[in-house]
């Protein structure tokens, strides 16, 4: 299993949700809830991996990050954005400062 397999795997899955009954599906529900409630979910998401991170627990650090990744994945479907989309950004981004790619941004 490669990262960008797994990646590409949920987004169908979570793709495949969209016109799922949200009272049968997690991912339907939180797409029909909108942006908001997929954008709490992951501000949740993101304060449980600092808790994690903050004890030190390597597992639950695994366990907290794996959670936000999927949100993203989630709100990445709702904006009907392809994973493949940020993995060229990063492909993009390699070999650069993040100095200098930070600047770039702040200039367009």
């Amino acid at each position: 299993m490669t990262f960008p397999t797994i990646f590409q795997r949920l987004d169908e899955i979570i793709n495949s949700r969209k016109s799922g009954n949200p009272a049968d599906s997690y991912v339907a529900k939180l797409l029909a809830g909108g942006n908001n409630e997929i954008l709490k979910k992951i501000i949740e998401e993101a304060g449980e991996v600092v808790l994690a991170s903050k004890d030190g627990d390597k597992k639950e650090i695994v366990l907290e990050v794996a959670d936000l990744w999927f949100h993203v994945l989630v709100l990445l479907a709702y904006h009907n954005i392809h994973p493949d989309s940020v993995l060229r950004e990063l492909e993009n981004r390699e070999g650069i400062s993040g100095i200098v790619e930070k600047n770039s941004r702040n200039k367009a």
